[in-house]
Parts: structure tokens; sequence; C-alpha cells
């Protein structure tokens, strides 16, 4: 990464740990000597209503202080939002989607240039924490689609952030999440 800032828009629905997630990318990328922030867009949130959150990832200090109006990249956690939320209103030309979809959400290329990769974390989180719950399995998702920050990073950063907080069988779980969802996402 040559002094470029590396933005990141995501859409979710409360309850779904679009901000954890965003939080938690974001406070990875300090393993690998990068800059960061990650920060929520709040309006009327309630349990399933759509909800914002950035992140921003740099070589270098970040001196914004606003929302990310032109993304790099969009996560989308909750595929039910494609047909409600302009998900990729305003993602460059060049961007790069990451969605929760367990088929092919071909329609987000809309001829232009655009990466999509999309992997099943309902499926996974299902799976490997015995509930839907897809942020962490989106994390690894994204970590695979965008190349900038390692998984053992990723590893590492949630074992600190949430030794304290979870037993450690569901530190095992979530980690297991992740990597499937590192190994399983496809690109479009």
């Amino acid at each position: 990464m040559s002094n470029k800032m590396l933005e990141i828009r995501w859409h979710g629905r409360g309850g779904q740990g679009v901000v954890l997630a965003s939080r938690f990318m974001a406070s990875s990328a300090i393993r690998e000597n990068l800059y960061f922030q990650a920060f929520p867009f709040f309006g009327p949130e309630r349990l399933g209503a759509p909800v914002v959150a950035f992140t921003r990832i740099s070589n270098e200090p970040i001196n914004l202080h606003c929302a990310i109006e032109e993304p790099d990249v969009v996560v989308v956690l909750d595929p039910s939002l494609l047909g409600v939320v302009k998900v990729t209103q305003n993602l460059k030309a060049s961007g790069t989607s990451v969605v929760n979809h367990a088929g092919i959400p071909q329609d987000l290329k809309n001829g232009t240039q655009r990466r999509v990769f999309a992997v099943d974390a309902d499926r996974i989180s299902r799976e490997e924490l015995g509930r839907v719950m897809p942020n962490t399995p989106m994390v690894g998702a994204l970590v695979k689609a965008v190349g900038l920050i390692g998984l053992e990073s990723v590893f590492s950063e949630f074992e600190e952030q949430f030794s304290q907080r979870f037993k450690p069988e569901l530190i095992r779980q979530n980690l297991n999440a992740i990597r499937r969802a590192y190994e399983e996402v496809r690109e479009v």
C-alpha cells in the first residue's frame, strides 16, 4: 500500500454487528502498522433497521473526519438490503463489493469494472456459532477480497479484544467462522 487510503462502507441491519465488524477490521490494521478510523452513521436505528458504518485504513495518518462518500469497498452483511438500499451508490467504478449472499449477486457489477465477492456468511455463522451472526465471517471475506491485512493479524486482534468478554469456545468458533469465510469467499 503506497500512499493510499482504503475507504470501506459497511451495510447491515441493527443487531448484526455492523459497527463492531467495522471497528474490529480497523483495529486489526494496527497489527500491520497501518492507521485506521472506524465510526457508525447514526440515525433512528433499531433492531432490524438498516445500519451504515465506515472504516478507513491508510499507511499515513488520516486527517479526514467525515462520512465516506465514495468508498473503495462496500461490505453488505444482509442480502435483503440489496433490493432496499442502494448499497453501491457512489462506489468507485473500480471498487469492490463483498456481499453475504448464498447465490451470485451479478447485478452489483452494473457493467462496471467492479469486483464482486460473495460468501454465505449466514450459513457459516449458523454452522460455526449456532446462530446467524454474519459480522465475523464477513471480516474474513473482506480480508481475502482486499488483501490489505493478514489473516493472522485479524486472529490475534480478535483474541486480544474479546478474550476477556467471551469464553474460549466462543473465541474458537468465531475464529473458525472468519477462516471459513476467508477460504469460501468467491469472486463473481
